[in-house]
């Protein structure tokens, strides 16, 4: 499918806010404009044959995230019996089709994806895996991701989000992003996780040293806010990770591909790549129990 598939996207809007979403494509959250800007960013020439590889949206990181390895081979995991199976890196949901349910005044929208033959190959879990975007008004967006355990095992999961926000590689430098506490880490090309290092309060986006680090919290929930603060596009975007009843997220992610890439990803995750075998963030879910993290991102203009 190259062509622009506009019939199959659903769009929602609140006021200024509009979001539009492909849930035959990974559940995916295309974009999100406020006041007719970008927020949240979906490329024009996106080659929708490969919807998952498309740099844009909100690509949804499940059962794991990021990349796991066994024996230098990425894409595969082990499990407690020793078992070796493929799972692709950051997991099989983005590239699913969801079954997708609008709130009845049209102002949010629930997807779901539930196991079949085809998860189960590499992934030998009974699951129901659901995430809700709603807006709470004009300038404030909900989302919840939630994992269900329909089967009689203990589940693993570590899901996260992939954040592609809109900002002009030009207006790098000018641009800040505030953390809460946390430490920083990073993968290694075998694998393996740096030790921690002291995280700063605020970073330039022009600083190459975050590209690809994860800020772990500490501690979670964190008491202050994710804040990126763009003067050049007037605004200042605020991830919310202390929401009531959501698991604690474990590390914020900051990446971007290339120096002239309009966009930078900050990715609130459960746990680190390769939690499966190294026990960072690791989740374990018990049969019949539901686990659900929520986070809110509101939309302030600068000055105003």
């Amino acid at each position: 499918m190259n062509a622009h598939p506009e019939q199959d996207i659903l769009t929602l809007t609140r006021g200024v806010s509009t979001l539009r979403f492909a849930p035959w494509a990974g559940g995916r959250l295309l974009s999100w404009h406020v006041g007719g800007q970008p927020v949240i960013v979906w490329p024009d020439n996106a080659n929708w044959s490969e919807p998952a590889r498309v740099r844009g949206g909100n690509p949804l990181l499940f059962p794991f995230l990021g990349r796991h390895r066994v024996d230098g081979q990425i894409g595969r995991w082990r499990d407690a019996q020793g078992v070796v199976r493929d799972l692709p890196m950051h997991g099989f949901a983005r590239d699913l089709p969801f079954a997708a349910q609008v709130d009845r005044d049209g102002h949010g929208l629930q997807m779901t994806l539930v196991d079949s033959e085809a998860t189960r190959a590499g992934y030998p879990f009974s699951f129901r895996f659901q995430a809700a975007y709603r807006l709470a008004d004009a300038h404030t967006l909900d989302v919840t991701l939630a994992a269900t355990n329909s089967g009689p095992d203990p589940l693993p999961w570590y899901a996260g989000h992939h954040f592609y926000f809109a900002l002009p590689h030009t207006q790098r430098a000018q641009t800040t992003l505030d953390l809460p506490a946390s430490q920083r880490r990073y993968q290694f090309a075998d694998g393996s996780i740096s030790v921690p290092e002291p995280g700063q309060a605020q970073y330039r986006l022009d600083d190459a040293s975050i590209i690809d680090r994860f800020h772990v919290l500490e501690p979670t929930p964190p008491a202050t806010p994710v804040r990126l603060v763009a003067p050049g596009l007037g605004r200042a975007v605020t991830i919310d990770l202390n929401r009531p009843g959501s698991l604690p997220w474990y590390a914020v992610t900051t990446w971007t591909e290339a120096a002239d890439s309009d966009f930078y990803c900050v990715e609130p995750w459960l746990g680190l790549p390769d939690a499966i075998h190294n026990g960072l963030g690791l989740r374990w879910l018990a049969p019949g129990q539901t686990e659900t993290a929520t986070l809110r991102i509101g939309v302030e203009t600068l000055g105003g």
